[in-house]
């Protein structure tokens, strides 16, 4: 195992319209640090080298015990336990997301330059109707502060198209926030009702082949930002932890940059579980495709 998740805490107290886990989960329980600590240690002593942690909204962490720059304070102690070399983390939630998270991500040097964090929808008004308790200004200014404090950061997120209601306008949004933050990935989705949720019974529930052509045309926007981002990569050399042979490609390797950008190479099982400097020589959408450094 060279890679381990280490879940902070289960359950989650936001009520967003579209999602059943605070229904299935219950209310957000934290697992006290020392708990949380020895795991890390004990799978460290086992020989993971990288650990993610794990939580619906990792950024309100503490608060259930009255520790509010809890999360921070977790990032930099796991950070520094003997054997973990990578630490990383999901997901957090804007609304809750605090300086002292991005002074622990820019000081650790252990806790990785990536951050995923979820917008859901470029327009305000659709925010308000997923009941996301932050908006578009908020979202951006977080992003600013993270590429300020942490230039090489690589930042991930979230978008749903065809919810209840959404406009042409709306939907505009979201590709204007696209454009204009430049995410190095967006995990795109078409809207889909959740029994249970609110969401599923709220009215403007658009056609499928609405939401189908939405999610089409938000998709081909991203490729191209995300494949010009990461054809800007082609030349340079990364350290890439090898974490399994390929799914595809016979004698490959594939491993994660500090980024966590997905990087398929040329190497041997003996590879596995240890780093590996990669210059990259092609660029795709999904992936970056390189060779061992000096070989």
């Amino acid at each position: 195992v060279y890679a381990a998740w280490v879940s902070i805490s289960v359950g989650c107290n936001n009520t967003c319209t579209f999602c059943i886990v605070p229904r299935l989960r219950g209310k957000e329980r934290d697992r006290r640090p020392g708990e949380i600590l020895a795991e890390v240690e004990a799978v460290a002593s086992q020989g993971a080298i990288e650990v993610t942690l794990l939580g619906q909204n990792v950024n309100s962490y503490g608060v259930g015990f009255g520790e509010r720059r809890a999360f921070a304070d977790l990032l930099r102690a796991v950070g520094g336990v003997e054997g973990i070399e990578r630490v990383r983390f999901t997901s957090p939630h804007p609304a809750a997301f605090t300086d002292d998270v991005i002074d622990a991500m820019a000081t650790t040097p252990t806790v990785m330059p990536s951050l995923h964090m979820p917008l859901q929808s470029g327009s305000d008004r659709v925010l308000r109707q997923m009941r996301r308790s932050y908006r578009r200004e908020r979202f951006m200014g977080i992003l600013e502060r993270v590429r300020a404090a942490v230039p090489a950061a690589a930042i991930t997120t979230d978008i749903i198209v065809g919810f209840p209601g959404e406009t042409e306008e709306d939907f505009e949004a979201s590709v204007s926030a696209l454009e204009e933050i430049r995410f190095d990935l967006v995990h795109t989705a078409a809207y889909s009702e959740r029994t249970g949720t609110p969401a599923a019974n709220m009215p403007g529930a658009l056609p499928q082949e609405v939401r189908l052509s939405r999610l089409t045309r938000i998709n081909a926007v991203q490729d191209a930002i995300t494949l010009s981002i990461n054809e800007a990569l082609v030349g340079r050399t990364f350290r890439v932890l090898a974490d399994a042979p390929a799914p595809k490609g016979e004698g490959l390797l594939q491993g994660r940059t500090s980024t966590d950008k997905v990087t398929l190479f040329p190497g041997g099982e003996e590879l596995l579980g240890k780093f590996v400097d990669v210059r990259i020589t092609e660029a795709e959408s999904w992936c970056l495709h390189g060779e061992i450094a000096g070989s």
